[in-house]
């Protein structure tokens, strides 16, 4: 049986000098808080406070805090903290710092009244976005919306999207938004009007052999948002020549035949979420083009609700809870 999760009080200290201390309005609930709660990757320490997709107010901020101010909106995602000394930091790659600090990771998230980052994470939210929905953009938005920059997609790039959920419907809106001609792959046929509405040009149940095969040679790139181990062979036959296939759904496993990669010069990769600065970008893009999570709310007493509720692989597509 699951934990529940119950009401605690904690003192966080004194606030450092680059910190800033936010009123956390919504926090979303990410299936890697999920994952984190049930010490799955072996990276939780107990008590055990999720939430890494939150949107509030600066409340507080430190002596030399100069990016945000007291009262403004921000959000704060998967990151709390990087050394600003590293190769990757200097470089733009904030999020790939080997001793960041993650939100959920050795500290307490955001499923909380206040939570602590440096300033450099607390990434200010656009006023055209609606804080009710823009948690989610904090990690699953940006975990999406990276590769299109990391990789320069272009606006006549083919994209497949492989899992139409809590990543895969935000990857069809920023895909759409960005020009591309977007295919959604799933496994529920009847998420296809769903898909087509949020950008899919294109629907195929991934389930038929027959609609797979039917699209080799077809993308430039194929997202994976799905944990689960598929047939990456018949994905990879998908891939035009240079085509890559991108992985950002944690699976168990990736085996293939490299004979297709070689001939056709294909690619596999991988990444997590996106730097500080590509934050910033993806949260202009959304507001620019409305794109924004479709959710549903909870108040954070509802939270073992809420949780149950992502458990049983039940939501469409993000949960948020709300403080009343």
């Amino acid at each position: 049986m699951a934990a529940k999760s119950v009401l605690a009080t904690f003192t966080p200290g004194q606030l450092k000098t680059q910190e800033v201390e936010i009123q956390v309005e919504y926090c979303g609930i990410c299936h890697s808080d999920l994952t984190m709660l049930d010490n799955k990757w072996g990276l939780t320490q107990y008590p055990f406070v999720p939430g890494h997709e939150v949107i509030g107010t600066v409340a507080a901020v430190g002596d030399a805090v100069t990016k945000v101010r007291v009262g403004q909106r921000v959000g704060l995602g998967w990151f709390s903290r990087s050394c600003l000394q590293c190769n990757c930091c200097v470089s733009g790659d904030d999020h790939l710092c080997l001793t960041g600090e993650g939100m959920i990771v050795g500290r307490y998230g955001g499923f909380a009244q206040k939570v602590r980052a440096h300033q450099n994470w607390a990434i200010p939210l656009p006023a055209a976005l609606d804080p009710a929905t823009a948690g989610p953009l904090l990690c699953g938005g940006i975990t999406v919306f990276n590769p299109l920059v990391q990789f320069d997609v272009k606006p006549t790039d083919r994209v497949g999207v492989i899992g139409i959920g809590g990543l895969g419907h935000l990857a069809l809106q920023f895909l759409r938004a960005w020009g591309c001609d977007v295919t959604a792959f799933s496994s529920n046929p009847d998420k296809e009007v769903e898909a087509r509405q949020m950008g899919a040009n294109h629907f195929i149940d991934s389930r038929d052999p027959q609609a797979l095969k039917a699209v080799a040679n077809s993308f430039d790139l194929i997202i994976s948002t799905v944990d689960a181990d598929l047939d990456w062979d018949t994905y990879i036959a998908a891939l035009r020549p240079k085509g890559r296939l991108h992985l950002v759904g944690v699976v168990p496993k990736v085996s293939f035949q490299s004979l297709p990669f070689i001939l056709g010069q294909k690619s596999i990769s991988a990444s997590p979420v996106g730097s500080s600065a590509t934050i910033s970008r993806m949260l202009d893009f959304a507001a620019q083009h409305r794109i924004e999570a479709i959710t549903e709310l909870f108040s954070f007493d509802q939270v073992n609700e809420a949780i149950a509720k992502l458990r049983n692989g039940k939501p469409r597509y993000r949960l948020v809870l709300k403080h009343t």
